[in-house]
């Protein structure tokens, strides 16, 4: 009989390591907004992935600012009350996708500044107006 390989933590493998999505919901629970930006490009990339949109798989974690401005901004109404659905600009370069809490509109360039808001267990990014 051959021998099995048997690829789970504890026997003898390294267990699999965590994605990047994963890193960076980590890194939002332990109260910091991190992006990754290539070693090689500089390039700043956000959604989290394993290579940059030019294939560098040279990835490395690095502090957000924060800072950014509103690309596009839609208002959701319903009974309930009305909230926003935000793209940001991040002044390292990449677009994301959240929302401008405190306002229920803002104009479009309006400059945004970053925080992590919600639960320990579900932290998310999001943004406040920021003094001009």
């Amino acid at each position: 009989m051959g021998t099995t390989d048997d690829r789970r933590p504890g026997h003898g493998h390294e267990p699999p390591r965590a994605g990047p999505e994963a890193e960076f919901r980590t890194f939002l629970q332990a109260g910091r907004f991190m992006i990754q930006r290539s070693r090689s490009t500089g390039e700043h990339v956000f959604y989290p992935r394993v290579a940059a949109p030019g294939g560098e798989q040279d990835l490395e974690w690095v502090e957000a600012s924060g800072r950014g401005t509103v690309h596009a901004i839609t208002v959701s109404r319903s009974r309930e009350g009305a909230y926003n659905v935000a793209l940001i600009d991040l002044a390292e370069g990449p677009r994301m996708m959240s929302r401008v809490e405190g306002v229920e509109s803002l104009p479009i360039g309006a400059p945004v500044q970053a925080r992590i808001a919600g639960t320990a267990a579900e932290p998310a990014v999001v943004f406040d107006p920021a003094d001009q």
